[in-house]
């Protein structure tokens, strides 16, 4: 543990000698700050606090293996925490999520993990296959995380997207049910540079929706840019997400603000389901989220459907017709406004 702690690569351990990993472990820094390591990916810190002032920060990345700059970022965040570069005031669980699928440069080996949530891996077929197992341990780790102590809950989901965006960084808020909306959470992401927030009308299987859900967290599915290979990120692009999460892990009280006008704030209007086979996007394949069409317009189709846009100005988000049948194939967003806020 000594060779961790002085070089701070657990990201790097955790991929190339997971076995160091497979047996859950714990230490503590010089600094005070407890380590438990669960699993090759799985890594929290705990910091001695007012439990008035306590918060229980999850950062996830990398459930999709392909998308690079978040995990970049996390890994030295975790770096610096344990080689003493970086003091925590808060308990932190960081999840490198589909560890193989980094190895390949794929968004996932077998199958979608960020629609495995909320149970959805045991379902069906079960744990048939490691992202599901996978998507099971993730959810496992955020129970253990959430119940050890009181205090309040966070998690931000760290992604990057498969296409450019119009909004180039952007946000997904979770269906609340019967909760309010959080101006001082929509400060925070303004504060990482994300300033395009999507809010989501029904319940999902991804994974900011489950600790959102069961937890009451604060949680959210965060866009930071376009997909790129590890080491081809411009990390200028970046750095307003990292200083504000590394503030947020740091400060006993970070509290940024914004003006709710400087939002661009929608909801969801259209949920696409690939059905079929023969299921086809009726516009490019580089057409950038955000896009917007004129009502009547034929955005998908298969055999026997044809998806249009019901308003003017309804716009594309996560377009993707090579889903597995029966997954969310198109989202489609119309601009609204957020007038009952918590502070």
């Amino acid at each position: 543990m000594q060779e961790l702690i002085d070089s701070g690569n657990f990201l790097a351990l955790s991929r190339r000698n997971s076995a160091l990993f497979e047996q859950p472990s714990h230490f503590t820094l010089s600094n005070g700050t407890r380590v438990d390591i669960t699993a090759p990916g799985i890594i929290s810190f705990s910091v001695k606090s007012p439990a008035h002032q306590k918060k229980r920060i999850v950062l996830s990345c990398g459930v999709h293996g392909n998308e690079t700059a978040p995990i970049e970022i996390c890994d030295d965040l975790v770096k610096g925490i344990l080689t003493g570069a970086i003091t925590l005031s808060h308990d932190v669980l960081f999840l490198f999520g589909n560890l193989p699928a980094m190895d390949i440069a794929e968004r996932f080996v077998e199958e979608n993990m960020n629609r495995l949530f909320s149970g959805a891996h045991s379902k069906g077929e079960g744990l048939v296959n490691a992202e599901r197992v996978r998507a099971k341990q993730l959810e496992d780790a955020v129970a253990s995380f959430f119940e050890a102590e009181e205090g309040i809950r966070y998690h931000y989901d760290l992604h990057t997207a498969i296409r450019a965006s119009k909004n180039e960084k952007f946000a997904v808020y979770p269906y609340l049910h019967d909760r309010v909306h959080s101006k001082g959470q929509l400060a925070f992401l303004a504060a990482c540079g994300v300033k395009t927030i999507l809010l989501s009308e029904s319940a999902t299987t991804t994974f900011s929706y489950f600790s959102s859900y069961q937890y009451n967290a604060h949680a959210f599915t965060v866009e930071l840019g376009k997909v790129r290979p590890f080491g081809q990120n411009d990390m200028r692009r970046f750095e307003d997400a990292k200083n504000a999460i590394t503030q947020l892990i740091t400060q006993d009280d970070y509290a940024p603000t914004v003006d709710i006008n400087d939002l661009d704030i929608y909801r969801v209007n259209q949920v696409i389901n690939r059905n079929e086979e023969q299921f086809e996007l009726h516009f490019d394949d580089d057409t950038p989220n955000f896009t917007d069409y004129p009502k009547g317009t034929v955005l998908a189709s298969e055999p026997g459907k044809q998806y249009i846009a019901e308003q003017d100005g309804e716009a594309i988000v996560f377009p993707n017709a090579k889903v597995a049948i029966g997954q969310r194939a198109l989202l489609t967003v119309v601009p609204t406004t957020l007038d009952n806020l918590d502070v």
